[in-house]
């Protein structure tokens, strides 16, 4: 869990950890990729590091011309080469347990903001990643919503798949962490397990 106020760097962090943003220096080791950065690295290794590090945005970024199902698809028949019915039954089972079933056909228009964010995070899923970095999740959603994307990123935590969400919502972050990073001016500032909240060191 990244936490901090705005302009503190969390995102940009965030988008460093699958290279939206290329470090000038330093290293990054991340799902079994290691990258030192005194040297760019090649598209081919940043197109596997992809694979392996999924990014749910905070504004979705849904295809706007294509359907929920259709969003879902795409992806990994183009970069996984599964076939279409491999990747129509991997999403079938996504859309059914981000409960989804119902908006299959709809354009991400169609949707409400809490219902475009699970189709992001299924979209994201569909590559099977070992690593899932969420760009405030719950921004913008009202508390009925918060809590259904809470509960999923609960869901997924016990699935052993490792999350990374910036967030400023200290009650989220009390209900979803298990490791915090609090940042400020583009500085960790300390680092815990869960009991920061209980027993900050700062």
């Amino acid at each position: 869990m990244l936490l901090g106020p705005s302009g503190a760097g969390k995102s940009s962090l965030l988008r460093v950890l699958n290279l939206l943003e290329m470090p000038r220096s330093g290293s990054l080791s991340i799902a079994g990729n290691q990258f030192d950065f005194t040297r760019a690295p090649s598209d081919k290794a940043i197109r596997e590091l992809r694979q392996n590090v999924g990014m749910v945005f905070q504004q979705y970024n849904l295809w706007p011309h294509l359907t929920v199902q259709q969003n879902l698809i795409e992806a990994p028949c183009r970069v996984l080469g599964l076939s279409k019915d491999q990747a129509l039954a991997r999403a079938e089972k996504l859309l059914e347990r981000l409960r989804l079933k119902p908006y299959s056909d709809r354009y991400p228009l169609h949707l409400s903001g809490g219902q475009q964010q699970r189709v992001a995070i299924a979209r994201a899923l569909m590559m099977e990643p070992q690593v899932l970095l969420f760009d405030e999740p719950t921004a913008a959603l009202d508390p009925e919503i918060t809590a259904q994307i809470v509960s999923i990123i609960r869901e997924l935590a016990e699935t052993g798949i490792t999350q990374v969400i910036v967030t400023h919502e200290v009650e989220v972050a009390r209900k979803t962490a298990s490791r915090v990073v609090y940042m400020e001016n583009g500085h960790i500032v300390e680092q815990g397990d869960a009991s920061c909240f209980t027993h900050p060191q700062n």
